[in-house]
This record gives C-alpha cells, sequence and structure tokens, in this order.
C-alpha cells in the first residue's frame, strides 16, 4: 500500500513539509509506503474549463508543460492521499488549488474511493477555512476523509517553531496511523468482496 503527499508550498523544507514528514514517518511504521511531491517554485497552471481532458482516454489534462499527468499517473497506483498546504490570507496556496482543480477534473478517477486528508501549517489563524477548501474536492469524488484527534493543522512561522507544536505533531501522528487503519480496513474489505455501490451521476440544473 501507498499514500502520496503533497506538499503545496513553494518551501520544500518548510512549515508544511515538517508536519507531512510526521505523517509519513507514522505511515512507514505502520508498513505503507509513501511519497511527498513537491510542488515547487515553478509555475503551474490553472484550470481553463477547456473539458478536451474528457476527450483524453488516459483521463490526462491537456496541458503536459508541468507536473499535473505525473501526479494523475502516480495517483492511479496509490492507495490514499494526503494534501498539504501553507495558509495565506485564510487559504490553502494558489498552486495547491490550481493542482487540485485539475488532478480532480481531469484524472479524477485515479482518486475515486481512496482515502484523503488535508493538513495546514498556519503561524496563527486561517486552518479551519483552508481545510475546508482542500477537503471539498475529496467529498465531490466518493473518497473517505480521515480525520486526527483535532483538526488537521500545525502552528509555527519556522519549522523549528513547528516542532515546538507538540499537539499539532500528535494530531499529525494521529492522522497517519488513522490512514493506515483505513487503509488496511479497505483492503481486507476487498479481500471479501466488499466494494463500494456506485450510482450514475444525475445532473440537475436549475435555469432551464
Amino acid at each position: 500500500m501507498k499514500v502520496l503527499l503533497i506538499n503545496g508550498s513553494c518551501n520544500s523544507a518548510g512549515c508544511t513539509f515538517t508536519a507531512l514528514s510526521e505523517v509519513a514517518n507514522t505511515l512507514e511504521q505502520n508498513g505503507i509506503e509513501v511519497e511527498i511531491i513537491q510542488l515547487g517554485n515553478k509555475p503551474i497552471r490553472d484550470c481553463i474549463g477547456c473539458k478536451a481532458c474528457r476527450k483524453n482516454d488516459d483521463n490526462k489534462c491537456v496541458f503536459n508543460d508541468d507536473d499535473i499527468n505525473n501526479i494523475i499517473e502516480k495517483a492511479n497506483s496509490a492507495d490514499g492521499f494526503i494534501f498539504g498546504s501553507p495558509v495565506y490570507y485564510a487559504h490553502p496556496s494558489g498552486r495547491l488549488l490550481s493542482v487540485m482543480d485539475r488532478l480532480f477534473y481531469a484524472g479524477g478517477s485515479a482518486f475515486a474511493y481512496k482515502p484523503a486528508a488535508a493538513i495546514v501549517s498556519a503561524r496563527r489563524a486561517g486552518t479551519t477555512a483552508s481545510l475546508d477548501a482542500i477537503s471539498k474536492h475529496f467529498t465531490i469524488n466518493n473518497m473517505p476523509v480521515v480525520s486526527s484527534n483535532y483538526w488537521n493543522m500545525v502552528h509555527g512561522n519556522t519549522p523549528e517553531e513547528v516542532l515546538q507544536d507538540k499537539e499539532g505533531l500528535q494530531i499529525m501522528r494521529v492522522l497517519g496511523n488513522n490512514m493506515a487503519w483505513l487503509l488496511k480496513c479497505i483492503e481486507l474489505g476487498k479481500q471479501a468482496g466488499v466494494s463500494p455501490k456506485k450510482e450514475e451521476k444525475i445532473m440537475t440544473n436549475f435555469i432551464r
């Protein structure tokens, strides 16, 4: 089993990475393979709603000048996901939202029915609004949302300060343990022939 952890910060070794690393270490202790994907500071396109991905057989974005399609390819063989972001003006990083919009619009089938969690790091506030924005991608895509013993956040202005947030670090460890537990339960369910019951999507337009 494998979990992809996506760092939505431009800073590859900052506060968000520190939190993700705590989750990753816990997952590894549970025998789960992990990979942290760094979005970095290279330009990333927004989704332009062109719907060209709907014409592709491989569920890839039509734009291939960044890492979106590489992530979709990795997601196909992953079992769970954790998306992490710093808090900017009480919302997730713009680059993470751009990435998630394109990942889930073009490659949503690679994520569907797989557990996911959002984590955020902040100096002080804006965390719950940011968690809400990220998690909405999961709840529109049939994904079980993994929780901890508090909202999935750490506080600090530097990685060193995050390491002083003992409660925040515990939240990350509990999240890692809960993700591992759920993944193993899902695997046992598959072995017993249990699978999600799927319905074809109904679309209702209110302006006719």
